[in-house]
């Protein structure tokens, strides 16, 4: 058995149990519900191992990534980066294959490390006006709830992005491997992460309005 069933079969035999049947309110959720009245946001459940593999399956092949995943490739084809992959539709896919090697890998990281301190790698949507809810996107690109449901930073993801990325220096190609290219790499995992924060936040509304019956 390869490291990566392991991994998986760990996070399903672990994970963070609610103390008691209650769901949890975060404090950032009961302060926002005082300001905006009746909340719509559901209360919070800590996060179990069976969630985080959803997560990690959802992070990984769930629309916002994939979309995401067709931008990047397409912008990496453009400007021929790599340069090993060349510029035709073979480039393309490897490109994009690349990205999701390191996003699966970058998940895995996330969800696994968070166990140890009890990080919920979920986003949960926020309310209020259009630039309150945007903020929240941003500010949970860097920011986790803990078992509570409080806010603290998310050291599981800094950790699991700066070192899937770095260490996936090992199967790039030589033309994407220096440091600079690195830092890149890092950069655009932190705005994968915030595009599907927006994604989560604002799909629903879109959904709602546009295709309504």
């Amino acid at each position: 058995m390869g490291p990566l069933p392991v991994v998986l079969l760990l996070l399903t035999a672990t994970g963070d149990n609610p103390p008691d049947d209650q769901p949890i309110v975060p404090q950032a959720t009961q302060a926002g519900a005082s300001q905006a009245g009746a909340s719509q946001i559901d209360p919070y459940s800590p996060i179990t191992g069976i969630g985080r593999l959803d997560w990690i399956v959802k992070s990984t092949i769930g629309p916002a990534s994939l979309w995401t995943g067709v931008f990047t490739a397409t912008w990496g084809t453009v400007f021929d980066h790599p340069r090993e992959y060349g510029e035709s539709g073979e480039g393309w896919i490897k490109r994009y294959g690349l990205r999701m090697s390191g996003v699966a890998t970058s998940n895995v990281a996330e969800a696994t490390l968070g166990t140890i301190w009890g990080e919920d790698p979920r986003y949960h949507r926020g309310e209020g006006r259009f630039s309150d809810r945007f903020k929240r996107t941003v500010k949970m690109t860097f920011l986790s709830e803990d078992r509570n449901g409080s806010l603290t930073p998310a050291y599981a993801r800094f950790i699991a992005i700066a070192g899937t990325n770095v260490l996936s220096d090992a199967w790039r190609p030589n033309g994407d491997r220096d440091a600079e290219n690195t830092v890149y790499r890092i950069g655009e995992g932190f705005g994968g992460r915030l595009l599907g924060n927006m994604w989560e936040e604002f799909w629903p509304d879109v959904r709602k309005h546009v295709f309504r019956r």
